[in-house]
């Protein structure tokens, strides 16, 4: 018996039973639309995720004082006073691998203007450190060199600064705000970039010279952080091996001492979210699988069921000379059938779902033709998988005993 006419009686016996077949594909059209919509969410994830930090600056390097220990009580960060102004101007003229460096101070507290206040924070940098962050200027100017050296009290404020404190629209240039009863002007407006993949509003930012800030707001000389920016990301390890020799040779820390500052990079902080969307995408996808194996399981049942109905028709076919292999392939291909054409169906469903959750729930997707020809590929493998063994009990029965079957 040749495939067509096997393919024939296959199609034939799915059509006698409709909706009992419907049904059987319903757990394989659930499992592989389930299956691609997981893994569209999880990579839609993981892709915005690394866009957003690409926009913060994909090679920028973070250095913060480190923790050490002093009379057996270890210390916190905070009160450590590791990184001084040598620091910054070491790293700034001597460094092979970075693009930009700049100092960081900061402090917390209340932006006043008229009768209008708002919760904020200050930082002291210079101006190298609006390319780090990849921020640039909407209106007005950034501040200059003789600014920092002059310590003067100029500042650069984000979209969120500018919507609380100048709730009548007034344009924030040349005005003069308060920050904790210090008086600082504006001269330079931030263009607004939202918020980041942590949440973290990034236009909730002043800015102004770190000499300011250390001098007229803090009253300190050390520095509480450096930021700095890689030539390029692939550069970012040999960065960060360069910045430890300098620093632990400025602070004359020897052989076998720990270090008392910490290098963090976006780059370390691209990969540990990334690992973790990754697992959470094969978690939702290993729990949208088990779809996969009750459609399978159903399939197996639906077979039984028919190699059931059917064992007259078996014995008849046999006796006449279809051969058990030809039985095998027949039950085989219904099985094969149903799993095909659900996975059909459910791809169509799973792509339409990950779009209405993209337009409805503006949650980020990413459909990967891999993860459509996976879902694909399992459907297929399971149809055959659960249809075999029901196939083979109908090839092996005695043709005799089949006839003779009420």
């Amino acid at each position: 018996m040749n495939i067509t006419n096997l393919l024939k009686i296959a199609l034939r016996a799915l059509n006698n039973n409709k909706l009992r077949g419907f049904l059987t594909m319903l757990g394989i059209i659930i499992g592989v639309a389930s299956v691609i919509a997981m893994l569209a969410i999880g990579q839609g994830s993981k892709r915005s995720i690394q866009e957003q930090i690409a926009e913060m600056g994909s090679n920028m390097i973070m250095i913060h004082p480190g923790k050490d220990v002093m009379g057996g009580v270890r210390q916190s960060a905070d009160d450590m006073q590791s990184l001084k102004l040598t620091d910054f101007f070491t790293l700034h003229d001597e460094t092979r691998y970075l693009s930009a460096v700049s100092p960081s101070v900061n402090s917390s507290g209340q932006v006043i203007f008229g009768a209008n206040n708002y919760p904020s924070t200050i930082y002291g940098v210079n101006q190298e450190y609006l390319e780090i962050r990849k921020l640039s200027i909407d209106e007005g100017e950034v501040f200059t060199d003789q600014d920092i050296l002059s310590s003067a009290k100029v500042c650069l404020v984000g979209k969120t600064i500018t919507d609380n404190i100048f709730k009548n629209g007034e344009d924030p240039i040349g005005k003069v705000i308060r920050f904790n009863k210090i008086p600082f002007k504006i001269i330079g407006t931030l263009t607004s970039k939202g918020y980041n993949s942590m949440g973290m509003d990034q236009d909730d930012i002043i800015l102004a010279p770190y000499t300011t800030i250390q001098k007229r707001v803090l009253a300190i000389t050390h520095l509480q952080g450096i930021y700095a920016s890689a030539l390029r990301e692939d550069l970012t390890d040999l960065a960060c091996e360069e910045i430890t020799a300098l620093l632990r040779q400025n602070h004359k820390l020897k052989e076998g001492d720990d270090d008392n500052f910490d290098i963090r990079s976006q780059q370390e902080l691209s990969s540990m979210l990334s690992s973790t969307t990754d697992m959470m995408t094969v978690l939702l996808a290993c729990i949208a699988g088990i779809s996969l194996l009750v459609g399978g399981i159903g399939i197996m049942n639906i077979m039984y069921v028919s190699v059931t109905e059917r064992t007259r028709e078996i014995g008849l076919r046999m006796s006449i000379g279809a051969k058990g292999r030809d039985i095998l392939a027949q039950f085989l291909i219904e099985a094969i059938l149903i799993s095909i054409t659900g996975g059909i169906i459910g791809v169509i469903i799973g792509i339409g779902a990950s779009f209405a959750v993209k337009n409805i729930l503006n949650w980020p997707i990413l459909i990967q033709p891999w993860s459509v020809l996976l879902s694909f590929a399992v459907c297929s493998i399971t149809g055959i998988f659960f249809g075999w063994y029901p196939a083979q009990k109908a090839s092996n029965l005695d043709p005799i005993e089949a006839i003779r079957y009420e």
